[in-house]
């Protein structure tokens, strides 16, 4: 497609305008253009296969009729693709395509006076008010003989018929309704001019594959997949667990570090400051004489174990997701490489990592600004995370990215994707929501969220409308854990099976991706006391577990699983909308496609002690029904159907059986 023959940067003040200058300033008008993050500084995010939806405002002087088109492109291509815009009323115009590839795109909105148009309105409105229009009719006739010349050859014959039909002399209507045709004004609008074209800005989209958005996280511990505390797990012996991982539905098998750890300060049972001979340490305490963040720990296996083990986890559907922390133990290869790399107190220590009042004694951080580690800490750590790709890892976890520069974010996650747009970076920072929102704005592709400390009904309601309006629709894609080795929700410490039954259906229907840290499917949840905090924890013992002891929720997050994997509309955090439900105990809301072709509708008690009952509304109104329409109900969980009438409906929810309902519904 051709560049419009007017482009005009919108940056132009009136200050000071020559009238040269003022005539060639735009006439037409492009505003308040979505999605875009911050003017065009970030990219928006968009998902391989899922429609971009492109809003604009859009309009002119007069009563001129406006047309444009959504232009898109790789930011590698030279020729646009091109969807034209559809008038929604109101000066407001959308159009919408589909990516079909990761990578970096870019879009536009171009628009211009769309002359044929302008014309049949005004002939329409004549010819209906019974004012003579046979002078319009040869206005037309001139029309269509201009468009003649610029027609492709498919579309020269129906602007002939047509101009043979007008100058025939045929009566009145039948000259009229041939030039109101509407194929015949598409037809001149793909070769008419562009008079008073204009282009927008050109904004980015950073096109990811469907797993950013749409994928559930299983973490565990490989040194803990063991029978036996006194002995360390491998790589081989999760290969074993993998057809159980993949049978309850899980797409990415999640490592903490899995590098050698350091013996100085190494922290024992319960993050005790004394470890004994046998103490597995921290694993975030990277780094020993063994190697660091580019090695393996020793006792978990061989490169040629882990490259067995990512082929093994591909034939079960799994992709394999490592940590990526980027702090050092003291006994770190980088200390004695490269001592410019980090900070050192003035009596010549060395700064350990510290959260006041936490310290980290295990720990120590590198300095990104220091003036030996510019550039060569920042490429050492990017090619660690290249290193790791090679290998067959697809996706990172990245430790505390908030603690970080965002420069160096920005810059990593663009380098590694520019050549591997198939990895994908998750964000774990809990912290201040403009920062959260800001690691999104730079490339990760979704985040930890304060999923893990909703937990009312108003709350939840509030946090998922949230996620679905802009800005953070544009830049942030939530992944709701329920728990992690860190957070031991209070909320599970006292509910029992039914607690956990309520925050998986909770982070599986509300979000697309979603994840627990191992332990949460037999309801472990024994705490230090007062303390989020598990009490022996696996961060520092080696923990085996019987992930099928009496009491386990196996089948049910299968079945949630299944679940989603089955309705689209439940693989993507958006689409979300809060019902009423007449109980303040009873989280009840909607996930539904844009064409309302999957409507789902999950109801959640908040109580995970006592039956809940209440009045609710199904929202017959979205589907353009009537009160007292009737329409079929099915339960997912467990495939019972039935026929409602009417919208206003009655539930009971009792958490001894399952405290939550997920129906489908349809019309008749």
């Amino acid at each position: 497609m051709s560049e419009p023959t007017r482009a005009v940067s919108f940056h132009a003040t009136s200050e000071g305008l020559s009238v040269e200058e003022a005539v060639r300033l735009p006439r037409l008008a492009i505003e308040s253009v979505s999605p875009v993050v911050e003017n065009g500084r970030f990219a928006a995010k968009a998902t391989v296969g899922r429609a971009v939806k492109v809003d604009a405002i859009v309009f002119s002087d007069g009563h001129d009729k406006l047309a444009g088109n959504l232009l898109w492109r790789s930011v590698e291509a030279e020729d646009w693709q091109a969807e034209p815009l559809e008038s929604l009323g109101h000066d407001r115009w959308h159009a919408e395509f589909v990516p079909g590839e990761a990578g970096r795109l870019v879009f536009a909105i171009e628009a211009w006076v769309d002359v044929f148009a302008t014309y049949c309105d005004e002939l329409e409105k004549k010819f209906a008010a019974g004012v003579p229009v046979e002078l319009e009719i040869k206005e037309g006739e001139a029309l269509l003989r201009e468009a003649l010349e610029n027609a492709s050859p498919d579309n020269r014959g129906k602007i002939e018929d047509v101009l043979q039909r007008v100058s025939a002399g045929g009566s009145l209507d039948d000259r009229v309704y041939a030039l109101l045709d509407l194929e015949l004004r598409r037809i001149v609008r793909a070769g008419e001019g562009h008079p008073h074209v204009v282009r927008s800005d050109l904004y980015p989209l950073d096109v990811e594959r469907v797993q950013a958005e749409f994928a559930s996280w299983y973490e565990l511990f490989p040194r803990s997949v063991t029978d036996d505390p006194e002995r360390h797990g491998t790589f081989r012996d999760v290969m074993d667990r993998l057809p159980d991982i993949a049978a309850m539905g899980f797409d990415v098998l999640y490592f903490p570090p899995i590098h050698p750890i350091g013996r100085t300060h190494r922290k024992g049972p319960n993050n005790s400051l004394t470890a004994h001979e046998g103490d597995p340490g921290s694993p975030y305490a990277i780094g020993s004489h063994e190697g660091g963040h580019e090695a393996i720990h020793p006792q978990l296996g061989s490169f040629d174990d882990f490259r067995e083990l990512v082929s093994a986890a591909r034939m079960h559907k799994l992709e394999i997701a490592l940590d990526f922390a980027v702090q050092c133990s003291p006994d770190h290869p980088w200390l004695q490489e490269h001592p410019g790399w980090f900070s050192w107190r003035p009596d010549g220590s060395i700064r350990h990592a510290e959260n006041p009042p936490k310290k980290y004694e295990d720990i120590v951080n590198v300095d990104f600004y220091a003036d030996d580690a510019v550039p060569g800490l920042w490429i050492a750590l990017r090619d660690v995370v290249r290193g790791w790709v090679e290998l067959g890892v697809t996706l990172f976890r990245v430790d505390n990215p908030h603690t970080k520069p965002m420069p160096f974010w920005e810059w990593l996650i663009a380098d590694i994707r520019q050549k591997n747009p198939e990895v994908i970076f998750l964000s774990e920072a809990f912290t201040r929501p403009p920062m959260m929102a800001r690691l999104g704005k730079i490339g990760f592709s979704q985040s930890y969220t304060y999923f893990t400390w909703r937990n009312t009904k108003h709350e939840l309601s509030e946090f998922y409308t949230q996620l679905n309006e802009e800005p953070w629709r544009n830049c942030y894609r939530p992944n709701f854990f329920v728990n992690t080795p860190d957070i031991n929700p209070y909320f599970l410490q006292h509910s029992g099976r039914a607690g956990f039954l309520i925050r998986a259906a909770l982070a599986t229907m509300g979000a697309g991706s979603w994840g627990m840290y191992s332990g949460f499917e037999i309801c472990e949840a024994a705490p230090v006391p007062g303390k989020e905090e598990y009490l022996d924890s696996e961060k520092y013992e080696i923990r085996p577990r019987d992930y099928y002891a009496p009491g386990n929720i196996v089948a049910e997050i299968t079945q949630l699983n299944r679940i989603r994997r089955q309705n689209p509309a439940l693989q993507t955090h958006l689409g979300f909308k809060a019902y009423t439900a007449w109980n303040d105990n009873i989280f009840y809301f909607g996930k539904r496609t844009a064409d309302l072709k999957n409507f789902i509708l999950v109801a959640i008690s908040m109580d995970p002690w006592n039956a809940q009952e209440a009045h609710f509304d199904l929202p017959l109104w979205e589907l353009g029904l009537p009160d007292d329409a009737t329409t079929q109900g099915e339960d997912l969980m467990t495939g019972h159907t039935w026929t409602w009438h009417g919208k206003t409906q009655w539930m009971r929810i009792e958490p001894w059986n399952l405290p939550f309902g997920i129906w489908r519904i349809q019309t008749q």
